[in-house]
């Protein structure tokens, strides 16, 4: 593969609207991050196409979501059309092509592309409080179903194992409270509410394993380009925080994992955060304070951070100062924050005395922006009306049949389909349960033995053998009383002979005794 040492962004053009030169990003400074801002349909989308493509082309992986679908467009070539041809001849683009891309598509739901998880140990007590946007104090009880897993050696990969934890450390709340601090049922159950309602918007699928493994994202194709990681998030915008969270889980990853290498000649990785103002929409401080620390620091392990948004006011000031590559399209100024949002796009840039920034912002047409990007020695070029180039993919999504073909051919295909379940804290606390239960079986029957046994050591008999006490003899068996027919005629007939016998002899002493007289 041929060495690339930028990227063709367009042409820039003279104030007389004709051709003026060539603007391109340098990979070298590709890790100093960017930002792509402008309004609804001024082309925002084409532009992290054209960005994408660069990048794969120069051998660089690449990360994006794809919110409308469009960006899928990049797998497929694109097509003729009157317009891109034009655009292409404008612009003195001579070796115009038509050309697929390295595509793998990748859904937290396991429906557009490959499924992609991370464990709860992994999105930390900081981003998971945050996805269920609960509370200082809700937080302090996260933070020690943490610490407590780690004490106890329980893994916390999937949501049961977080409710299995919490319900646990609800039941022990007495005996916890005095080593790591207050906790209550009350804010147990306040998190258990949060995580049933993550439950019900899909956020179980992207807890469990196995979890992505960052090295899958930095592929490269057998002809030397970038793959490119398309995230499809249109379901996924329908829960804007998991989609935030997500994103800065992922950047958080790349910062974790990956080593320290400077400045290198290109970056390792390109990622592209589109719709950039959930990230920082109603963020805590110390979240804010995280993004800035990772944007700043991410740089010298290789990872280019792009920011695609419709209002550079949705990006904090400490955050828009450490973008160095910048692409402006036109944004509309009827209320007063529009009007402020194209006063401080315009005082970002490096003036250029042929046209006042800020009128140019409100009368960009389709296609166009106003860029600036790290020049030589790192300094900020001077800001050029620029037209963008037309993309060699396609302009537009692919068919669900075309999506299925790519994802059939992915290099990961089969490796994240299948959810794995080991055990975890879930299964470790119930098997606790089930041992407890056990035991207080037992112990209430010892306890029902003991109980029988004293009641029949009540009685004691005379101590006959000088032991103390002794024990009753076992009872011998009675005689039966019953009678048979022939003894029971037998004793008749004696007791009627003894009867007159009886008889006879008072007779003869009665005689004997009146003849004496």
């Amino acid at each position: 593969m041929w060495q690339v040492e930028s990227i063709f962004l367009g042409a820039s053009r003279k104030p007389d609207d004709s051709y003026q030169g060539p603007e391109e990003l340098l990979l070298k400074y590709g890790n100093r991050h960017g930002l792509v801002t402008g309004a609804t349909g001024t082309g925002k989308t084409v532009t992290l196409q054209i960005l994408a493509e660069g990048f794969s082309d120069a051998g660089v992986p690449v990360f994006c979501a794809d919110i409308k679908g469009d960006v899928a467009g990049l797998a497929k070539a694109g097509e003729p059309k009157d317009f891109l041809a034009k655009r292409a001849e404008s612009i003195q683009l001579a070796d115009y092509q038509f050309k697929e891309f390295p595509v793998v598509f990748w859904d937290l739901f396991g429906e557009q592309g490959h499924p992609i998880r991370a464990t709860v140990s992994e999105m930390g007590p900081l981003l998971l409080s945050r996805l269920l946007n609960l509370t200082e104090a809700q937080e302090g009880v996260v933070n020690i179903a943490f610490k407590l897993a780690d004490e106890e050696g329980m893994l916390l990969l999937d949501m049961k194992d977080m409710q299995s934890m919490l319900a646990s450390m609800a039941e022990r709340a007495s005996e916890l409270s005095g080593r790591y601090g207050n906790i209550t049922k009350a804010s147990v159950g306040a998190i258990q509410r949060a995580l049933l309602v993550l439950e019900g918007q899909g956020g179980d699928h992207f807890f469990g394993e196995p979890a992505l493994r960052i090295s899958d994202l930095m592929r490269t194709s057998r002809d030397g380009r970038g793959a490119i990681n398309v995230l499809a998030a249109d379901r996924l915008m329908m829960n804007p925080r998991l989609y935030a969270t997500f994103l800065l889980w992922l950047m958080s990853e790349l910062f974790e994992e990956l080593p320290e290498i400077g400045d290198p000649d290109k970056p390792k990785l390109v990622f592209f955060f589109d719709e950039a103002h959930l990230l920082f929409s109603d963020a805590p401080k110390v979240l804010v304070e995280r993004v800035e620390q990772v944007v700043r620091l991410i740089r010298s392990k290789g990872v280019g951070v792009y920011f695609v948004t419709q209002n550079p006011l949705d990006v904090p000031e400490t955050v828009l100062a450490q973008l160095g590559n910048r692409v402006q399209h036109a944004l509309r100024a009827y209320t007063p924050r529009e009007q402020k949002a194209v006063k401080t796009a315009a005082e970002t840039f490096r003036p250029n005395p042929d046209f006042d920034c800020a009128d140019a912002i409100t009368q960009l047409g389709t296609g166009e922006a106003l860029v600036s990007t790290l020049a030589e020695k790192g300094v900020p070029s001077m800001v050029q009306r620029t037209l963008i180039r037309p993309p060699s993919s396609r302009l537009g999504p692919l068919t669900p049949d075309e999506r299925r073909q790519v994802i059939a051919q992915s290099p990961v295909a089969g490796q994240y389909d299948t959810t794995v379940d080991r055990e975890s804290a879930y299964e470790m606390l119930a098997k606790q349960a089930e041992a407890k239960a056990r035991a207080e079986e037992d112990q209430r029957a010892r306890e029902a033995a003991q109980k029988e046994e004293a009641a029949r050591g009540r009685w004691t008999l005379p101590d006959m053998d000088g032991d103390g006490r002794r024990e009753r003899a076992p009872a011998k068996p009675r005689a039966s009383n019953r009678q048979t027919v022939a003894e029971a005629a037998m004793k008749s007939v004696v007791r009627s002979v003894g009867s007159s016998v009886g008889r006879a002899l008072v007779r003869g002493i009665l005689g004997s005794l009146k003849k004496g007289f």
